[in-house]
Parts: structure tokens; C-alpha cells; sequence
């Protein structure tokens, strides 16, 4: 029977890989789980239990060769997969995402951008052209990219939402006002709110 590994380990591993990938740049060889524990505000014992959850990386009195522990998470966390996306919304948030974001360091690419405007239809941001909007059932359903990316007005959320699921994608990145995480049980979604996180911010000041 598989494990079952809570959220918030997955919602650490991230953490982990990308200091991991400070330190490979820094020129760090191996670290102990109580200094990476410091870099990230953890304990050393919980970061020993988190990777225990996966079996463990490190030596008992040696710690973690960095380069090995980060392939070793980039391999958890399906880095390494090659999985591909497609960005509804070119807004200044999805054009913010196209040119910026660096989407293949963390195992994706994104084949193709919508958006219902003449203005940025035939557009190339960052490497990809802007397709129109009426365009891309026939593209999802040629194409059978992994997931979406939603950065469409939070009223067109849940329909573009479901309608993608229906024509084939099995993920969304959400940056839309809306949860979409009741409506779609059977596909995994991430919705990103950056005013939750300000708001945080504001109740610790």
C-alpha cells in the first residue's frame, strides 16, 4: 500500500528544492539537516522527518550532498517529467507569467497563450505566440497539455475551468479571484492568492 504523505511535508518540498538550488549556485557540496533547517526557519527534526517521509537521503554524522538531495526531490516532484501547459489570459498577469517566469526550470512548457483580444492575438510574449480564444478546444484537444494556467477574470473562471477539464487537462494553476478547488474534485488545483499572502503579512506587522 502506497504512503500517504500529509500536504504540508508536499508543500516543504518545494521549499527544500529551491534552497537547494541556492546553495548548488553558492557552490555548497553538503549540508546537515540543522543548517538547512536555519536557512528555512525549521527544525532539524523536522526536516529529518520530513525526508524520511520519502525514504531518507542522508548519512548519519555526513548530511545531504545538495546536488543529490535536489534531484532527488526534483524526481518527487515530477520535475524531471517534461509536463506541458497552456495560459488562458493575457492580461498584464499572463504576460507578467510569459515573459518572467521561468517555467522550464521547473519541468514545463508552455505550448500555447489565449486570449479573446485583437489587440494581443498574433503577439509573441517571452517564446510563445497568443493564439485566439476560439481556438483553443481544437488545441487542448490536439495538443493534450498537462495543465492550464488561469489569469482570465474571475467571472470566467469556473466555466473556462470546467470546459478545459472536459476537452482534457488534468491540473489548473489558478491566479483568478475565484476557488475552484469544490467544483473540480476529480483534478488537482492550485489557487494562488496574492492578497491572502499581503494580508498575512499585514496581521504580523
Amino acid at each position: 500500500m502506497e504512503k500517504k504523505i500529509s500536504s504540508a511535508v508536499i508543500r516543504r518540498m518545494p521549499r527544500y528544492y529551491r534552497q537547494l538550488t541556492e546553495l548548488d549556485k553558492e557552490g555548497v557540496e553538503r549540508i546537515s539537516s540543522e543548517m538547512l533547517a536555519s536557512r528555512m526557519g525549521l527544525t532539524a527534526s523536522q526536516v529529518r522527518q520530513d525526508f524520511n517521509c520519502f525514504g531518507g537521503f542522508g548519512q548519519q554524522g555526513y548530511g545531504y550532498n545538495v546536488q543529490t538531495l535536489r534531484k532527488s526531490i526534483g524526481v518527487i516532484l515530477h520535475i524531471d517529467k517534461g509536463h506541458t501547459a497552456v495560459l488562458i489570459g493575457v492580461g498584464n498577469l499572463g504576460r507578467a507569467l510569459l515573459r518572467n517566469f521561468h517555467f522550464s526550470k521547473y519541468g514545463f512548457e508552455v505550448t500555447g497563450a489565449f486570449d479573446p483580444s485583437p489587440a494581443q492575438i498574433g503577439r509573441v510574449i517571452g517564446e510563445v505566440k497568443v493564439r485566439p480564444l476560439d481556438e483553443l478546444e481544437e488545441f487542448v484537444r490536439q495538443k493534450r497539455p498537462d495543465i492550464a494556467i488561469l489569469t482570465v477574470p474571475g467571472g470566467a473562471a469556473r466555466e473556462t475551468a470546467q470546459q478545459l477539464v472536459s476537452w482534457g487537462v488534468r491540473g489548473i494553476w489558478n491566479f483568478t479571484n475565484i476557488d475552484l478547488h469544490l467544483e473540480l474534485d476529480d483534478v488537482p488545483v492550485e489557487n494562488v492568492h496574492f492578497s491572502e499572502s499581503l494580508m498575512v503579512l499585514s496581521y504580523r506587522l
